[in-house]
């Protein structure tokens, strides 16, 4: 069985365009302080997005997140950080169990102060390069920026975006980059820890495509 001092919650969240209602149990204080147990099972099945059961230990400098799908052959995750306030690195592997291949193995190098923050990440199978940057302008702005370089196509990417606090409840994104994709979403907390969000994407080198449109409701008791 298991053991926690503290109580266990459910959440429900509705997921478009797969139209899955995804049903996730989270055992705090699982055994021993900072380990947690969590548990995701989608409904409808679906082969493409089955179910997870996921560890995740935290601790003021360390964070480690160990997770397995619940299929026959499952994809093992695995993800860690270590750190302090000002600076952290941290390291994200997945396994897929059916191939004997890794798909992903990620590096990335971090400092924050009390405005900003600086990353460096080596990403796709150190296949790509990115250094990005986040400014809080004011309590309720903050504006961001991100250069990726490719290895394999030689391609650089360059993104700007920002966000902005309409009101406690209501946050609005936007962002755009040299490719010409835009993309802008708002995100309103209707209650406590429930939250709507609307988003878009158009393509404006390509503006006789349509645009795509996308919602998310995240449902906690």
């Amino acid at each position: 069985l298991l053991k926690s001092e503290a109580p266990v919650s459910v959440s429900v969240t509705l997921v478009f365009p797969l139209y899955q209602v995804v049903t996730t149990i989270t055992v705090p204080e699982l055994y021993t302080p900072g380990l947690k147990g969590v548990l995701s099972l989608p409904f409808p099945y679906q082969k493409s997005t089955p179910g997870k059961a996921e560890l995740q230990y935290l601790h003021p400098h360390l964070g480690i997140n160990g997770s397995v799908g619940l299929n026959s052959n499952p994809l093992v995750n695995f993800s860690g950080v270590i750190g302090t306030k000002a600076f952290a690195f941290g390291v994200d592997v997945a396994f897929d169990t059916a191939s004997g291949d890794f798909t992903k193995y990620n590096a990335g190098l971090s400092h924050t102060n009390q405005d900003l923050t600086a990353s460096l990440n080596l990403n796709n199978k150190a296949n790509t390069l990115a250094a990005s940057y986040y400014h809080q302008v004011q309590r309720t702005t903050a504006v961001g920026a991100e250069i990726a370089h490719s290895f394999s196509s030689n391609e650089n990417t360059i993104t700007v975006g920002t966000q902005h606090e309409l009101d406690p409840l209501t946050t609005v994104k936007g962002r755009y980059n040299n490719f010409g994709i835009a993309s802008a979403l708002i995100q309103h907390a209707w209650r406590p820890k429930s939250l709507i969000t609307f988003s878009t994407e158009v393509d404006t080198k390509a503006i006789e495509k349509s645009p795509k449109f996308g919602l998310a409701l995240s449902l906690k008791p």
